[in-house]
């Protein structure tokens, strides 16, 4: 279901028109059934080629239907995470100063090893980055953990369930389990969706999924 979200903070998805809060998206989708592996492959080579073919007004374009949708999810209160991207990610940068600016504390993952859980430690943009394992860069390993009431989530792949699929580390879903007060946003680009995703029985669930052209969220709220 493809819903646009309240209108909170005065954003309500993209200036003009606002196209992408239309219910329709394409028929066309990668198909599932290969394993994980090489589905994970077929996904990162479609998020390359669809950012690669953006020249930048489009992507800033993208970019900013995609941020705003989140913006206006935002909770009332509690801090906002989010993360650093690596390769071709999407940056949610935007998302974190929106949050800053209307007085949310900020958050970004930090990892120490593949067997130790993900925390989340404070960081507002602007601050420092520090090297992590797996390529990753963090905030200062000094700084205070937060709690927080929403968890901005990268995603290689979703289905129309909400159901994600990440680099395969389990570092996302470990941290749902250990903040489920947590609201759970995923975002991607709408050629990383895919009919449907084989589930684990750890993998948790998003409540929304925003990509440049919907807002989708499940027929009964989570």
């Amino acid at each position: 279901v493809t819903r646009s979200p309240p209108d909170v903070l005065g954003v309500r998805g993209s200036p003009g028109k606002r196209p992408g809060w239309s219910r329709h998206h394409s028929s066309t989708m990668i198909d599932p059934s290969p394993g994980k592996a090489a589905l994970r492959a077929t996904l990162r080579a479609a998020r390359r080629g669809f950012v690669d073919a953006l020249d930048a007004a489009a992507r800033d374009s993208a970019l900013d239907a995609l941020t705003a949708r989140v913006i206006a999810a935002f909770p009332r209160t509690g801090a906002v995470a989010a993360y650093i991207p690596v390769g071709a990610e999407i940056d949610p940068t935007a998302i974190l100063e929106a949050a800053a600016r209307v007085d949310h504390k900020t958050a970004l993952p930090f990892v120490t090893d593949r067997a130790t859980p993900m925390r989340f430690l404070a960081w507002t943009p602007g601050d420092p980055l520090f090297p992590g394992p797996l390529g990753l860069r963090q905030p200062d390993p000094a700084a205070p953990e937060m709690a927080p009431a929403l968890i901005v989530t990268p995603l290689l792949g979703f289905d129309r369930a909400l159901n994600r699929l990440g680099q395969g580390a389990g570092f996302y879903d470990r941290a749902f389990a250990l903040y489920p007060e947590a609201r759970r946003i995923g975002v991607a680009w709408s050629v990383q969706e895919v009919a449907a995703l084989a589930c684990d029985p750890w993998d948790v669930p998003l409540h929304a999924i925003a990509t440049e052209k919907d807002w989708i969220v499940p027929e009964t709220p989570r």
